[in-house]
């Protein structure tokens, strides 16, 4: 009975009318102030309860709290995709036409967070003059992506939600971040996380092979339902996803295991020198 119940309670959260506009803004809407709302909170969290915080600049309080806030939808994405991928029978029967309205829901509420995390991308690199030219491109991608299916009501859920569910690195990405600026580079918690973090980055390759694999093997469909404008878009960001962002994520993850860097630079200050080497003999650590 309580299995039934809280099936019936969920099926109510996902219960709306998702071909009219105004429910998909809506819903978007409601995924950027509720992301927002997280990363406000986590600052004002942070800034009472921790002296380590307090001390860091400006810049890495922002990426902290966005790191956190994208560590939240990654284990969203996650529930969602692996949900689709293993448990789900509409999925398991059609990957091209299926929708279902819980994945609506994940994916409008996800837009909202996309949207969101463009606009921290973009001011802080207008107000901190940094330019992450691969975070930015996957951002953008991103957010084209999840804007077609808003726009374009027929298309398929399969694709976007293991989209999403390429975020499963986040929540590692999140320990890191919050590790390293607390002075624990190179401790043993720290090399554990990274290795987790480097393994995700290696299963986001299979599920990228995968989505290639459904791609592939329904091609004609696939073009048909999203339309040419949206394949396009998902194409070329699959394309550069694989070719590109996924392999140097992956390498820079590595590299990273052995020389404790904070990498929220551009791909040439990271690669040829940087000055967010975050050496564990000169870093004090700091009490939380």
């Amino acid at each position: 009975m309580n299995r039934a119940y809280a099936r019936e309670n969920l099926s109510v959260i996902f219960d709306w009318d998702y071909d009219l506009w105004e429910v998909r803004l809506k819903l978007v809407a409601a995924g950027f102030f509720i992301y927002l709302g997280v990363f406000l909170l986590l600052h004002w969290l942070a800034s009472w309860i921790s002296a380590s915080y307090r001390t860091l600049s400006a810049k890495q309080k922002v990426f902290s709290n966005i790191a956190i806030t994208r560590g939240l939808l990654g284990i969203q994405s996650c529930v969602a995709g692996l949900w689709a991928m293993l448990m789900d029978p509409v999925f398991q029967a059609d990957k091209v036409y299926s929708q279902q309205k819980w994945s609506w829901f994940h994916c409008l509420i996800a837009s909202g967070f996309i949207l969101l995390d463009n606009v921290v991308v973009h001011v802080s690199n207008i107000v901190f003059r940094t330019c992450d030219v691969f975070l930015v491109v996957h951002h953008l991608f991103a957010f084209g992506g999840l804007l077609g299916l808003i726009i374009n009501i027929k298309s398929g859920h399969y694709l976007p939600v293991m989209g999403l569910l390429l975020e499963m690195s986040t929540p590692s990405v999140c320990v890191y971040s919050l590790l390293v600026r607390t002075g624990y580079a190179s401790t043993f918690l720290w090399k554990a996380n990274q290795w987790v973090l480097i393994h995700m980055q290696h299963c986001r390759m299979v599920l990228v092979y995968h989505m290639w694999w459904v791609c592939i093997s329904s091609w004609n469909d696939i073009v048909e339902n999203l339309g040419l404008p949206h394949f396009i878009v998902f194409f070329m960001g699959l394309s550069t996803l694989t070719l590109i962002l996924n392999p140097y994520w992956i390498y820079k993850s590595t590299r990273r295991l052995f020389d404790p860097v904070d990498w929220n630079f551009s791909f040439f200050t990271a690669v040829f020198g940087s000055s967010g080497k975050l050496n564990s003999e000169t870093l004090q650590k700091k009490r939380i």
